[in-house]
């Protein structure tokens, strides 16, 4: 399997924290130097670069959070002069208002290096023609494939989000063998796809890059068997770098950290403390490399964990397991918690049901009612409704094994749904409306 950067990619152990230690104080220095808001914290918490004397130091420094960047609206949090700033990106806002975020000439050459080793890692050659079906503008995701894959040698389309004709037309005319998508808008295009009578199979398409929101091994299944490919998950987001802090290798066992360019930490999501190898929690990412915007212990609020057992493809960088989630996603339902990707693999473990769903949270007398709205398939969808009602127990059934609490499930026909050509919105909390 080749690797991008061997030399950095292979890193591990002393020489791995040695060259982090390196990098953290020289970005504490860069940030108490600039007058960075982060600088106020340090001083707050008495603390100095100097303090931070072995990389296990880092859990001795504050916190830092999206309100951080929204206080410091639209670019207080630069640690370089205006001047030096080359490109600004935004967060989508999917969460909150958005954040502006900026890049020097030396971070996009990073971000570049950065997005070229997991896809690499994902199978991509310089042979590849890659089709970049993330929308353009202020979200990451679009330049930040686009300038990677470049790197890597690939031809790069630059398609843009949405037409499906238009996209299934380019895979034709020019020979697209990787896709660049959200995991919701290539399951999209496999469904039209399909309908219209394409042939995956014949057309050339081997891997796909995609990322932007999480998705669990149920939908990858859905999408490798629909587009006839090899799917690989990869993770950023705009804060820290956007595409680019990890990604899968073609085993597909947990995402590559560039662990020389972010220090990674899980910790809980309640009380904040660290928390050893192996153990869910929120990810806590620190930048090492960062000029325009360095962050220290951001708060990405992803539920992940961290595994540092060496990899079949040769790496040794921590990998993460996919996100289960956003802490912020979280529902808790008459006292239990539930995130949507659970309920996304319980539902893919039933036959007959399609991956397209909505979750609906209301209260009636005090009492938090969960419902699902999810699509099942056309063998199985019928005007029986006797037959449908049994279905929908057996999903309820099994929803209630898995979650523990009882979700009320509500059985459409196919392609009746709202799709999304972008992140999908899975979630309708009517107790907050």
């Amino acid at each position: 399997m080749r690797i991008w950067d061997e030399e950095m990619e292979t890193l591990a152990g002393l020489e791995l924290e040695a060259l982090q230690l390196e990098r953290l104080r020289a970005t504490l220095r860069r940030i108490r130097e600039s007058g960075a808001p982060y600088s106020s914290k340090m001083e707050e918490a008495g603390l100095s670069p100097d303090d931070i004397r072995s990389i296990r130091d880092v859990s001795r420094l504050p916190f830092s959070r999206k309100a951080d960047f929204r206080a410091s609206y639209p670019l207080g949090m630069l640690a370089v002069p205006r001047r030096d700033v080359v490109r600004v990106h935004a967060s989508s806002g999917t969460t909150g208002s958005r954040t502006v975020v900026a890049y020097t000439a030396t971070d996009l050459e990073t971000w570049s290096e950065l997005v070229a080793r997991f896809a690499t890692a994902a199978g991509v050659v310089a042979d590849d023609v890659a089709q970049i079906s993330f929308t353009y503008g202020l979200f990451t995701g679009g330049f930040g494939l686009h300038y990677g894959l470049e790197k890597v040698g690939a031809m790069v389309i630059p398609a843009s989000g949405g037409n499906t004709e238009l996209q299934l037309g380019l895979m034709t005319d020019l020979g697209t063998t990787v896709l660049v998508a959200t995991p919701t808008y290539a399951l999209h295009l496999a469904e039209e796809g399909s309908a219209l009578g394409f042939d995956f199979e014949a057309c050339g398409l081997r891997v796909g890059l995609f990322g932007a929101e999480p998705w669990s091994e149920g939908i990858r299944r859905r999408i490798e068997e629909g587009l006839c490919i090899s799917a690989t998950d990869n993770y950023g987001l705009s804060e820290v770098v956007g595409p680019g802090v990890s990604g899968e290798c073609e085993m597909k066992n947990g995402l590559h950290v560039s662990e020389d360019h972010f220090l990674a930490e899980v910790v809980d999501p309640v009380t904040g403390e660290p928390l050893p190898d192996g153990r869910q929690g929120e990810l806590v990412l620190t930048t090492l490399t960062r000029e325009a915007m360095p962050v220290v212990r951001f708060r990405t609020g992803d539920l992940t964990s961290l595994d540092r057992e060496p990899c079949g493809c040769g790496r040794r960088s921590a990998r993460m397991s996919k996100v289960l989630g956003r802490s912020d996603d979280m529902l808790i339902i008459r006292g239990v918690n539930v995130y949507p990707t659970q309920v996304e693999k319980a539902l893919l473990e039933v036959e007959g049901i399609e991956p397209h769903y909505l979750i609906v949270v209301d209260r009636k007398a005090e009492l938090d009612r969960l419902e699902v709205l999810v699509e099942v398939s056309e063998g199985v969808f019928s005007d029986d409704t006797r037959a449908m009602r049994q279905f929908a127990g057996r999903v309820e059934y099994h929803l209630k094994k898995v979650l523990n609490v009882r979700a009320r499930v509500s059985l459409k026909e196919p392609h009746s749904l709202e799709r999304s050509q972008g992140k999908a919105k899975r979630i309708i909390d009517k107790r907050e409306l």
